[in-house]
């Protein structure tokens, strides 16, 4: 009896290799989202595929401290540390939201060596956008 060859990764798909290690990818994009709770960093393919991702939850931050500059730097460091060595070498940066977290990420962002191309700040803005509800009545 021949033994069986063990499979890699989800049996779903038929994929075989691991998800992680695959793709190099010279360049890619970088999202940051700055709330006033949380920071979240999330490195992407020039297609828009996540191949990692951090917040300031998941680089150890709790509670209030989720929000604090300090917090946006680790979390922005613990994201682009795996795809830089993955091969990374320029990217572009786009940040969303109001929070503390956005020039502490962008700080520890310029200083992970990484070529990047440009910086866009892309938050939602209303241009006085949909009726308020009515006042209520005391």
């Amino acid at each position: 009896m021949t033994k069986p060859i063990p499979r890699i990764g989800s049996r779903k798909n038929g994929r075989i290799s691991s998800r992680k290690n695959g793709r190099r990818i010279p360049k890619g994009v970088i999202h940051v989202q700055a709330s006033f709770n949380n920071t979240i960093v999330t490195v992407t393919d020039v297609r828009g595929r996540v191949v990692s991702w951090a917040s300031a939850g998941t680089s150890g931050f709790k509670g209030t401290k989720r929000g604090t500059p300090y917090a946006a730097q680790a979390a922005a460091i613990n994201a682009i540390r795996t795809v830089v060595d993955q091969g990374m070498q320029r990217a572009e940066v786009m940040i969303k939201g109001p929070g503390l977290g956005r020039d502490a990420a962008l700080r520890a962002i310029r200083r992970s060596g990484l070529l990047l191309s440009f910086v866009r700040d892309v938050t939602p803005m209303p241009h006085n956008g949909c009726r308020p509800p009515k006042k209520r009545r005391v």
